[in-house]
């Protein structure tokens, strides 16, 4: 890429910023290629073959040494790994050296999915996470994402900000990585650098401001607010930071790092002290521009607990009662730890610690999914759904049967198969280990049940 591809106005803010000769450090970082990076999934043991370095702020993150064909690997499909850029795996560093403790999160521009998956891993099974997404389109992939994922502990909503005053003080956690100008994304997206404007800034600048004016009361006494961008300019960064102290009772957090990582630390005086913010240079680091900051409400901050709801009433969602869910339970093998819902004619599970903050967040927001869908019951017989097939859960009485790379990928793609003495009835199919989805033997036929819409067409 050659150098008068960045914009006049950026070139200028960027040597007011570093001064002029790191300005060349960065400007020839600027217009190299991006390394590849994965996070895995420690729920679903895999272990990739690519040569690959660990993400020093990662305990499950790699870069890669060349980019593979991620849409010929069934794994990725299984939702073992997710492609995701290096300096937003930071998040995961900030969760366990600030030990944040685990509750109910909310992650509210979400898709798609990223961030969302690393919350949702470090959960577990400790916790509930609100995965938001304003945009239609891109909630249907978040939702994909969740599902692949895998861990039932995510709640995918497709919500303005403002649909949220009824959470206020709700969140143990509330993430906001910020729709912003992309300039920690010129050299992977030169449409970025096209769209660039200190106009373009200001625009965002205040979109943000409106988007940060409903995320700060969310947070609970307590809690914690993790504010990002993919970008270096000091409006939509260390101004936003000013503008959430003026408008709510925060403190300060510094995150730990090591010198050796390249993170650089930014201090923003404040009428209620100095707040930390931490950039991520491309001459720097290894990975993309990105901008993170934490802050903390304060314990005495308004804290809204979800309650006893007695009748849980909902347009489309019911809830099982005892016995109907101990009976579902039972059936399908699983731990006691469920609360069960159904949805038309099929079935959900959650996590039974967080049925009443999820009761509560289904009656204020617009759902997409929540938990595991489990599938439908016709007559006497389960037809399992791909969401349990995905999923962590286990999957008593059903036939596993493992696939070669070659049979795996016919099957992604769906198409007809056939298999030598293939057990009859509901079949799980299965590459390494990983789940990939259900087939029915007939006897005459084997049914793919691999989603129409997910099929892989290369």
């Amino acid at each position: 890429m050659s150098d008068f591809q960045l914009p006049k106005d950026f070139q200028s803010q960027m040597q007011a910023l570093l001064g002029a000769q790191e300005f060349e450090h960065f400007k020839s970082a600027i217009n190299q290629t991006p390394r590849t990076s994965i996070r895995l999934n420690s729920a679903k043991p895999f272990s990739p073959i690519w040569p690959k370095s660990p993400i020093p702020w990662s305990d499950q993150g790699y870069f890669l040494e060349e980019r593979p064909s991620f849409t010929l690997d069934p794994a990725f499909h299984a939702g073992a790994y997710y492609v995701q850029e290096a300096s937003s795996m930071f998040i995961e560093h900030i969760l366990k050296s600030l030990e944040i403790p685990r509750g109910v999160y909310l992650d509210l521009a979400a898709a798609p999915g990223g961030k969302s998956t690393l919350l949702s891993s470090y959960l577990g099974n400790s916790g509930l996470l609100v995965a938001n997404e304003v945009i239609q389109s891109r909630a249907q992939i978040l939702k994909e994402n969740a599902i692949k994922w895998g861990l039932g502990n995510t709640v995918v909503t497709n919500n303005d900000p403002d649909h949220f005053e009824p959470l206020e003080g709700f969140f143990d956690l509330v993430l906001v990585d910020a729709p912003c100008s992309g300039e920690g994304m010129f050299r992977k997206d030169p449409q970025a650098r096209e769209e660039w404007s200190l106009d373009h800034v200001l625009l965002c600048s205040s979109r943000q401001k409106r988007i940060m004016d409903k995320a700060g009361a969310l947070v609970k006494g307590g809690g914690y607010l993790i504010y990002s961008t993919c970008t270096f300019n000091e409006q939509e960064n260390e101004e936003m930071i000013r503008f959430l102290t003026e408008e709510f009772a925060f403190e300060p957090v510094r995150i730990p790092r090591e010198e050796s990582w390249g993170i650089v630390e930014t201090e923003v005086k404040t009428e209620d002290g100095t707040f930390f913010g931490y950039r991520f240079f491309p001459h720097k680091v290894e990975g993309e521009g990105f901008f993170i900051t934490v802050l903390k409400r304060p314990d005495s901050a308004s804290t809204q607990e979800p309650g006893r709801i007695k009748d849980f009433k909902h347009p489309v969602l019911k809830g099982l009662g005892g016995r109907e869910g101990e009976a579902l339970e039972q059936e399908l093998g699983f731990d006691g730890t469920g609360k069960y819902y159904s949805l038309k004619d099929s079935f959900f599970r959650i996590n039974r610690e967080f049925y009443r903050h999820f009761e509560k967040i289904a009656q204020a927001l617009s759902l997409r999914y929540f938990g595991v869908e489990l599938g439908k019951k016709q007559k006497n017989e389960w037809i399992p759904s791909h969401e349990w097939a995905l999923s962590t859960l286990p999957k008593n009485g059903f036939s596993q049967v493992e696939l070669s790379h070659e049979q795996a990928l016919e099957f992604l793609r769906k198409n007809d198969q056939s298999f030598d003495n293939l057990p009859k009835g509901w079949v799980l199919f299965t590459y390494q280990n990983l789940p990939l989805g259900w087939g029915k033997n007939l006897g005459n036929r084997m049914n793919n049940y691999y989603p129409k819409e997910w099929r892989v067409r290369m």
